[in-house]
């Protein structure tokens, strides 16, 4: 899952998703990094909601192991993230990870291939949610 969590290195976020986490001066956010988050997503709920900010500011575009050498830095953007750092079981992961690419990209390899063998359930067997943590 650690692995799979590396494919934040890429892609964007809407303001309305780390709002809270950037503006509640936690001692798990890097504070330069929560200044710099907060100039493109106003304090006020319902302003700026659907403003993208980037996962990883140093290679936005590009899969790679910055995604967790952020988090180390606590430049996590998500909580979600971030809390692969946090004096936990992943915390060694996440250490390897930032200093070995390699063998970040090998295990994201090998998990997405994982993930693709998963058989979800179709038909009347299965369902799709329109609200992901409700039962329709």
């Amino acid at each position: 899952m650690v692995a799979l969590l590396g494919s934040h290195t890429i892609g964007q976020a809407q303001c309305v998703t780390f709002r809270d986490r950037i503006y509640n001066n936690a001692s798990d956010i890097d504070a330069g990094f929560a200044s710099t988050r907060r100039r493109g997503c106003p304090a006020n709920q319902g302003d700026g909601n659907s403003n993208l900010a980037p996962l990883d500011l140093v290679t936005p575009n590009q899969l790679d192991n910055n995604y967790f050498k952020n988090l180390i830095q606590k430049k996590g953007l998500l909580e979600s993230d971030q809390v692969l750092f946090s004096g936990g079981s992943t915390d060694s992961i996440v250490s390897e990870y930032s200093s070995n690419p390699s063998k970040f990209l090998s295990d994201f390899a090998s998990a997405m291939v994982k993930m693709g063998d998963i058989e979800p359930l179709t038909g009347s067997a299965g369902q799709i949610r329109r609200i992901c943590s409700a039962v329709n």
